[in-house]
């Protein structure tokens, strides 16, 4: 719990900072669960350098992009109703998702040394499939995410 206060008091005095942190850890952290428990490379063959990326990438893209939309999309529809989440949901996943995803996946392309004609040829193989993807669960997550979670947490 002391952590947790900790956290909150982080969040409320800098809560951009704590923001763009959570971001990078949530993504390395992710990372380390991949390569982990679905890859299962083990400690020996974790690629370090994959989940640093990762972490680059949450610090100095995600956090960024994404916490400053959901302060937009709250401006854009404020309100906590189950409707104005709904609002929120469609916004989100109608409009912010596709584009997000479409410069998320030659980002890192690009930090893994694709060339471009390499990064746009795997941008149009990978990005209908991780699109449909995103759509089998974010919608609901979101859903949740904006009725339930306060802006400051998101």
């Amino acid at each position: 719990m002391a952590l947790w206060r900790a956290y909150q008091r982080a969040l409320t005095v800098h809560p951009w900072k704590v923001q763009v942190l959570t971001a990078g850890s949530l993504m390395g952290l992710g990372d380390i669960i991949s390569q982990q428990l679905v890859e299962r490379r083990g400690l020996r063959e974790h690629q370090t350098g994959r989940t640093l990326t990762m972490v680059s990438v949450g610090c100095g893209f995600v956090g960024p992009v994404v916490g400053g939309w959901y302060r937009v999309l709250d401006r854009l529809v404020p309100g906590t109703t189950k409707v104005d989440a709904l609002k929120k949901m469609l916004l989100d996943q109608g409009g912010f998702a596709p584009c997000f995803l479409g410069c998320f996946l030659p980002l890192v392309g690009a930090l893994n040394g694709l060339s471009a004609q390499d990064n746009w040829a795997k941008l149009r193989q990978d990005y209908p499939d991780a699109l449909i993807t995103n759509y089998y669960l974010w919608p609901a997550v979101q859903l949740a995410n904006f009725y339930l979670v306060p802006l400051h947490y998101r």
